[in-house]
């Protein structure tokens, strides 16, 4: 009876998740049908998310594997959720590559419904052959009863003996299984706070050894434009070297750390991969030079050079093989070949070898070359140096692009590392960026630094007096918001750990008391994916991560005092401004979208123009009935309804803290107040622009 009941128990488990898996499923497509036919910006957060659930959902399923009859039909069905997945991921990218129209066609296309149709249809034979099976269960059930009604006296005696020794067992088999749940509970509670415990000691660990690498590194480059003598130049250079490994290691730690999160981005963008491959040579030849080794490579006239990916995970996994490489090859050469195992739907299957002639590695060994903390022998830790970490991350960042690795190795005649990462085919040509070279243009312009360390205060004042950039120094937060009381300043460089008030609570208070809209950049060495989105949530501008690059720091300084900031005085607001020229509104997104059609154009500012108004209504509407998911909701769809205006830089960070965070009574007012004057004006130079374009006063051009 007790199997019997467990067995009704996971039909209604079987049937819940078997219909959470198609209601996934309809949700998924019915974001991606919505994106394309309305033509928004591809939301892949929500879309990762939408997908994730669903394998969520297949897990659940898992379990069915013991019943012989559904194992089959359960692989089907795997099969086709994965081709519809598969099959919504194929028409964003034709939504993207293609256009709208394009992707239209292909999201009514019958194949997409037949595998919708396919997957209701496999999910209703694998519940009806369940529950063929659970009947079946029931009906011996009830067999077994009637033969116990048809015994004598005695029988009926002894069952009901047994019965009362049946209950007390099953009790106390609840009771060990109680016991046994709140030692899971107090298991999973303990594996909890140890999660947590591991990431802030990463944050901590990151915090303060990136800190003290800032300046190492930073004043090591600085020193290396100084006239030398060439003992002090192999000195600075030993520096240099040292602290590129330890920043090394630190990015291994926090790169695991990352990936066991799932927080490691793969981004794309062009990049050409023949100018990659030299560069990375460029970067080993002088150690190969040092070694007596041979250090070439070799890109195949049939890759395409321009291509679509991630070109700072490639580089990571280049760098990490060939320095591996580099360390256990004492002669003979190392080979690095790049190659084209076939091109499909405008991707190429990127071959990429890595071979070299060192000490090889032992057969049994191969098999765990790529787990963590795992090194071929011991003795290669105190010979060679290394965590163990960097083959297992180089496998983890190939997985996480598509592709597969191997390795062939034989001891003492060197090892080979097979990769292949698919790659789109870029049509946009790249070009390399020029070697930066700072210029000093920020005349008139004052920055507040709130920073604690005293060689990060030297190393910002060295550069700001190269820069000729006037500045204010101050050690904590308290220490920001009294400057910010008696003086005006364009910028705010923020640090976030710091003693007596930290980052995030001097921007709150810059942003909620003081009511000033100064741009905030906030500095971390928390190197963590989502850190920036929390900067933004705080009412920060930007991001920056230590070790601090001096280009980066350059052009985040160069856009921010040079940005039309919001402004929430009516008095500092001109409105009058002529056609064309616009403080609030940034019509490149629009013109980029229309191609240069004034018809689009106009219909999409009359759109923005009449559903503002209404929604700022409903915002407030919303926080006065106290309806917190309405109010998260309009904030949220704002951001689309903004962007055809190029408001996003000026309303995002503010929109996000009424869909994110639980505002007071005082803040929303505040966020509110400045999200409606931003967005009357915008709707003013809105007006004037749509006015213009009427006139034909204004001609859109795609390339301004």
């Amino acid at each position: 009876m007790i199997n019997g009941n467990e067995d009704l128990l996971e039909e209604l488990s079987l049937k819940s998740s078997l219909q959470q898996l198609q209601t996934n499923i309809v949700d998924l497509e019915s974001k991606v049908r919505g994106t394309v036919i309305e033509g928004l910006p591809i939301d892949s957060t929500h879309l990762q998310m939408e997908i994730n659930n669903i394998r969520i959902s297949l897990k659940k399923l898992d379990s069915l594997h013991s019943f012989k009859m559904i194992e089959p039909l359960l692989t089907d069905l795997k099969e086709l959720v994965q081709e519809k997945i598969n099959f919504n991921r194929n028409v964003l990218n034709t939504f993207t590559d293609k256009g709208k129209i394009v992707a239209e066609r292909f999201v009514t296309n019958s194949y997409g419904i037949s595998l919708t149709n396919s997957i209701n249809l496999k999910a209703a034979q694998i519940d009806e052959v369940h529950q063929i099976t659970v009947t079946a269960l029931i009906r011996e059930a009830d067999n077994n009863g009637r033969k116990a009604k048809t015994s004598g006296t005695i029988i009926a005696l002894l069952a009901a003996l047994a019965s009362i020794f049946t209950f007390g067992n099953v009790a106390l088999k609840v009771r060990q299984q109680q016991l046994l749940i709140e030692k899971l509970n107090a298991s999973e509670k303990k594996a909890r706070e140890a999660v947590q415990v591991k990431e802030n000691f990463l944050a901590n660990m990151s915090h303060e050894i990136r800190t003290p690498m800032n300046a190492i590194l930073g004043f090591t480059n600085l020193l290396q434009r100084k006239n030398l003598d060439n003992e002090s130049n192999v000195y600075v250079q030993t520096i240099q070297k040292s602290g590129e490994k330890l920043l090394t290691i630190i990015n291994d730690i926090l790169d695991l750390s990352k990936i066991e999160a799932g927080m490691m981005r793969i981004e794309s963008a062009p990049f050409s991969i023949r100018s990659l491959i030299h560069s990375i040579e460029t970067m080993f030849s002088s150690k190969a030079v040092d070694k007596n080794l041979q250090l070439t490579s070799i890109v195949e006239e049939s890759v395409p050079d321009n291509l679509d990916g991630d070109p700072t995970r490639l580089t990571q996994i280049l760098v990490n093989l060939i320095g591996n490489a580099l360390k256990f090859t004492g002669t003979g050469t190392i080979a690095v070949k790049i190659s084209n195992e076939g091109i499909s739907n405008n991707i190429i299957r990127t071959g990429i070898t890595i071979s070299d002639t060192g000490i090889g590695i032992e057969k049994e060994k191969l098999a765990t070359i790529f787990e963590r903390f795992q090194q071929a022998e011991d003795s290669v830790t105190r010979k060679y140096g290394g965590t163990g970490l960097g083959l297992s991350i180089v496998k983890d960042l190939v997985l996480l692009q598509n592709g597969n690795i191997k390795v062939e190795s034989e001891p003492g005649k060197g090892t080979t590392f097979r990769l292949m990462i698919p790659y789109k085919i870029s049509s946009e040509k790249f070009t390399p960026t020029d070697t930066f070279k700072p210029e000093s243009d920020f005349k008139d312009k004052s920055i507040l630094v709130a920073e604690d360390n005293e060689i990060n205060q030297s190393l910002i004042k060295h550069l700001f007096n190269i820069w000729q950039l006037d500045f204010d120094m101050v050690n904590n937060g308290r220490e920001a918001i009294d400057k910010l009381m008696i003086k005006k300043y364009d910028l705010i460089l923020m640090d976030i750990q710091m003693p007596v008030m930290d980052g995030y609570s001097a921007a709150l208070e810059i942003r909620d008391r003081l009511k000033l809209t100064t741009p905030i950049i906030a500095m971390t060495a928390h190197a963590f994916a989502g850190e920036r989105e929390k900067c933004l949530s705080y009412g920060m501008n930007e991001y920056i991560s230590k070790p601090i690059k001096e280009e980066q720091l350059h052009k985040l300084i160069t856009i921010f005092t040079k940005l039309n900031t919001p402004v929430t005085s009516n008095n500092e607001i001109k409105t009058n401004l002529p056609s064309g020229e616009y403080k609030y509104i940034n019509l490149k997104y629009m013109r980029e979208v229309s191609g240069g059609t004034p018809e689009y154009e106009k219909t999409v500012t009359e759109q923005f123009i009449e559903a503002i108004p209404g929604d700022l209504l409903m915002l407030q509407k919303a926080w006065e009935e106290n309806n917190i998911p309405q109010v998260r909701q309009i904030a949220h769809n704002l951001k689309t309804t903004i962007s055809v205006m190029g408001l996003n830089d000026k309303l995002d960070s503010r929109l996000d803290v009424l869909e994110y965070k639980n505002t007071s009574e005082y803040n929303f007012k505040e966020q509110f107040k400045n999200i409606s004057e931003i967005c009357n004006f915008a709707l003013e130079e809105a007006r004037m622009f749509l006015k213009s374009n009427l006139a034909g006063s204004f001609i859109a051009s795609p390339e301004e």
